[in-house]
């Protein structure tokens, strides 16, 4: 770890989490979550700034319910806790807490009794409780109440809030973080430079100086800063990168992007394994045992290159290169309580237990914005940059149930027709993520004189920052009309074209 800032968040189970740390990125603090089990030896080695206990779904004064020692804590930082994180900081610091007659859920106005000079007097906030502090700690003062409650707490070595700050619901919600970390003397030191230091060091630290890494490249963003990074960093002889025709990537992708990823200095090798990965999924329709059989065909795909193509290496290659984020490993693993797996990230459990490889992930700790950010400091240009994601394995998870090279082709189509029509009208750019889902479902249609019996269209488009939470996109009036029609006259098997209006949460953005 490099000499920057660092914000420390200990998570107790709250659904948002993730959103702090995003916040606090977002402000130029550099912020890393762990479990609120971290042992304390370790927290003290993390050497924080500060420390921000998380909400949570729990009550402070039930036997079962997470805890941690908070003067313990205190020694090594500052702590900010929100929500159960206050409650844990009122319980063990001398208050008290106690259930609420009515549990506080949604938006409520807060009045603070400190201070500041950007923030109101009186803010709306998202409350998410079922318990209330009643008492604060002695020698703390009040932050803020509402009308009926405690809302938040302070003294010379803490803070903390019932509501939560993190979430667009809460008004001055960066504000008032922002707040308490400059009242600690924090640092905002996290910038484009940092990544690339941080990354940089990453790399040298996991990376024996006489290894060589195998980066398989999707075409997408991460795995393309991912590669030029390592590039810049180890060395082209060090990095061979293994762009794979699977069948699943987008109409005429593999050719462009081939030729694309060598203009940018790359050490690439282009295998086309089709037929391989088609093999694979035959007769497969469960999203989890498609995304194993993909990461299985990736693997002996490696293996045979590494076999046939770079033996050169003469078993130099140590590792294998991914693009994880850090939202892909937080949506892959609850917590607290054990795990629950959503869906598993496609670079995280989506690849085969037994490996002979080792992993290297440069931006495991990045979120997708600050990976582009990486990009272009990297020097690669916008048009790669700003491409919109693209999941690891490919159009099979755009492809509901079974995988078949008739549909795929169908699904190809469709999705160079409306990707093409949102360039034309100049929307792509305001849209986080767009595409097609080709559904398991046909209907009865009219074309021409005759009767069909053709295969349903999805369009996904949605706006987001960091894809942990995302709304569908309200495209202007005639859009969806002009490119459903272009779709059913353009794409042979397709007759019907339905648009998802639905957010993150409750579903995922892909639907698979």
């Amino acid at each position: 770890m490099l000499q920057h800032s660092k914000v420390l968040i200990l998570d107790f189970g709250s659904q948002v989490t993730m959103l702090i740390a995003r916040r606090l990125r977002e402000l130029g603090y550099y912020s890393e979550i762990k479990s609120y089990k971290t042992d304390i030896s370790e927290i003290r080695n993390f050497k924080p700034d500060a420390i921000i206990l998380s909400g949570g779904p729990f009550s402070v004064y039930e036997s079962e319910s997470p805890t941690k020692d908070i003067k313990q804590v205190l020694e090594v930082a500052p702590v900010l806790g929100i929500c159960y994180g206050m409650q844990l900081l009122a319980h063990q610091m001398g208050g008290a807490v106690e259930s609420a007659k009515h549990r506080e859920y949604g938006h409520k106005p807060v009045s603070f009794k400190k201070t500041f000079n950007n923030i109101p007097n009186t803010v709306n906030v998202w409350m998410s409780h079922g318990d209330v502090v009643t008492k604060i700690p002695s020698g703390a003062q009040l932050l803020c109440t509402t009308e009926d409650h405690i809302a938040g707490f302070y003294s010379d070595r803490y803070w903390a809030l019932q509501y939560h700050p993190e979430v667009s619901h809460s008004e001055f919600g960066t504000e008032i973080l922002q707040a308490f970390l400059q009242e600690f003397k924090v640092k905002a030191d996290w910038n484009a430079k940092s990544l690339v230091s941080e990354c940089t060091d990453m790399v040298l630290k996991t990376v024996g100086p006489d290894d060589h890494v195998l980066c398989a490249l999707s075409g997408g963003v991460d795995s393309s800063v991912v590669a030029t990074l390592l590039t810049k960093v180890l060395g082209a002889e060090r990095v061979h990168c293994v762009f794979i025709n699977n069948g699943l990537l987008r109409l005429n992708e593999f050719q462009n992007v081939l030729n694309q990823y060598k203009k940018f200095g790359l050490n690439v090798h282009g295998v086309d394994k089709e037929n391989e990965f088609l093999s694979a999924l035959k007769g497969l329709t469960d999203p989890e045992k498609k995304r194993k059989a993909i990461g299985k065909a990736f693997i002996d795909v490696f293996d045979q290159v590494i076999a046939n193509e770079l033996k050169h290496t003469q078993g130099k290659i140590k590792f294998l290169a991914q693009g994880t984020l850090y939202p892909d490993v937080i949506e892959s693993v609850s917590s607290v309580g054990g795990s629950v797996t959503i869906k598993s990230h496609h670079n995280v459990g989506g690849l085969p237990d037994k490996m002979n490889l080792k992993l290297v992930e440069p931006v495991r700790y990045l979120f997708k914005d600050e990976v582009r950010k990486l990009g272009l400091e990297l020097g690669l240009p916008q048009e790669m940059i700003g491409r919109h994601p693209f999941p690891g394995p490919g159009l099979s998870i755009r492809c509901i149930g079974e995988v078949t090279k008739e549909k795929l082709e169908i699904l190809k189509k469709a999705d160079d027709v409306y990707i093409s029509a949102l360039r034309r009208d100049g929307i792509y750019d305001q849209i986080w993520q767009a595409f097609c889902v080709i559904l398991p479902v046909q209907t009865v249609g009219v074309m021409g004189d005759g009767r069909t019996y053709d295969s349903v269209l999805a369009l996904r488009a949605v706006t987001s920052i960091d894809g942990m939470t995302a709304d569908w996109y309200d495209f202007p009036q005639g859009f969806l009309k002009k490119v459903s029609n272009e779709i059913t006259n353009k794409v042979k098997g397709i007759n019907r074209v339905v648009y998802d209006i639905t957010s993150k949460p409750p579903a995922t953005i892909e639907w698979e």
